[in-house]
């Protein structure tokens, strides 16, 4: 019984050992305020990890995404296009600088960006300068073809990797399309710092303006003087001791979470469901299984859901469209299709528990739950 009424978490972070090794550094050193050693050496390191030439350790991913719009420039009323299928950190630090966002469409292929939506975007807007796309739940979007296009049109990419740590596409690491890239580590992420993000880019000078901004914008005089807006967006040393303990199992956890994800897979291959796609030519991180229902199918992703709450088990809809928010009523939405695809998949997808440290008994419980919802089909 006590096994039964375990919960069982969507995504929860998994500790080693060695993120203790880091902290008591920090705390040896007195080092627990921002900045010190394990920010430097998490940058360090994650940049190495994925191949970029500069990071700026930040607390949050958002304020990495923050920093990466200010960085590409965008102005009061300028129009930035955005992945409408995805969270809305990734859209909400267009606001912060007063931009416009315009949400482009997804395709089916890997549920990202369309790129076809994006060229009928810039033919809207040729005076964009700026997209943002996002690899949704770890699944890499048509990245050569997205950056190609927005190179076309001068426009700066930011490559939004929060949920794709580790993830690559045509054998490079996500985190490194764009002109700037944002990761996360927030709690549920394939690894966490608690919570925290980082910018990545080539741009050496790029980051070094990041950390001025992120550290207040404080002027190199004698005394406190700012002739900038400034942000307190650095990352703790504390916690980019966590991030550093963790960055040691990225792989073993990448290589775990694609275990979930095919035994759903192989699970699920009866029924009128399947699981969310990806490109040959990529390699997911496979943050989340997401199962979708076929068209037609009696079974609603609320039954897949509720179902599983009834057993103290964790499972989510998929992202709510951007453009479907009331928050951005009347903003403009681009499609290549008669109908959108993100609105299809919102309302047939669901993202089912996908915790690393689920045993494959508890896995096993999962799937019957599922099928049983549609034992009455």
């Amino acid at each position: 019984m006590a096994e039964k009424n375990k919960r069982i978490f969507l995504s929860s972070p998994t500790m080693h050992g060695e993120e203790q090794k880091y902290i008591k550094e920090a705390f040896d050193t007195n080092w627990v305020a921002p900045l010190g050693a394990n920010v430097d050496g998490f940058e360090k390191e994650m940049a190495e990890y994925i191949g970029v030439k500069s990071a700026a350790a930040c607390v949050s991913g958002t304020a990495a995404l923050h920093l990466a719009v200010k960085l590409a420039g965008v102005k009061s009323g300028d129009v930035v296009f955005c992945s409408d299928l995805t969270f809305a950190a990734t859209v909400n630090p267009v606001t912060y600088e007063n931009g416009r966002q315009v949400f482009i469409d997804s395709e089916y292929e890997t549920w990202n960006m369309d790129p076809d939506a994006l060229r009928l975007a810039f033919e809207k807007y040729p005076e964009c300068k700026c997209v943002i796309v996002v690899n949704l739940y770890g699944v890499p979007a048509k990245l050569d073809e997205i950056r190609a296009i927005c190179d076309e049109h001068g426009a700066v990419l930011i490559e939004d990797a929060a949920e794709s740590l580790s993830a690559t596409y045509k054998g490079v690491q996500t985190g490194t399309f764009g002109k700037y890239n944002a990761i996360s580590f927030n709690g549920n992420k394939i690894i966490t710092t608690s919570g925290g993000g980082m910018l990545l880019s080539d741009d050496e000078e790029a980051i070094k303006k990041a950390r001025f901004w992120s550290t207040q914008s404080r002027d190199p005089a004698p005394w406190y003087q700012h002739s900038e807006t400034g942000y307190n967006y650095r990352m703790s040393n504390v916690v980019a001791g966590i991030g550093r303990g963790q960055l040691l199992h990225l792989d073993e956890h990448k290589e775990l979470k694609r275990k979930i994800y095919n035994r759903y897979k192989e699970a699920f291959k009866d029924l009128p469901v399947s699981m969310n796609p990806y490109l040959e030519c990529s390699d997911p991180n496979f943050w989340l299984s997401c199962l979708l229902m076929d068209k037609g199918c009696k079974v609603q992703f609320m039954d897949i859901v509720n179902a599983l709450a009834e057993e103290n088990i964790e499972a989510r809809p998929i992202w709510k469209p951007m453009h479907m928010h009331p928050l951005f009523e009347g903003y403009d939405f681009i499609s290549a299709n008669e109908n959108s695809v993100g609105e299809d998949i919102f309302s047939r997808g669901v993202c089912l528990p996908s915790d690393i440290k689920m045993t494959e008994k508890e896995q096993d419980r999962i799937i019957e739950i599922i099928k049983k919802a549609f034992k009455p089909l």
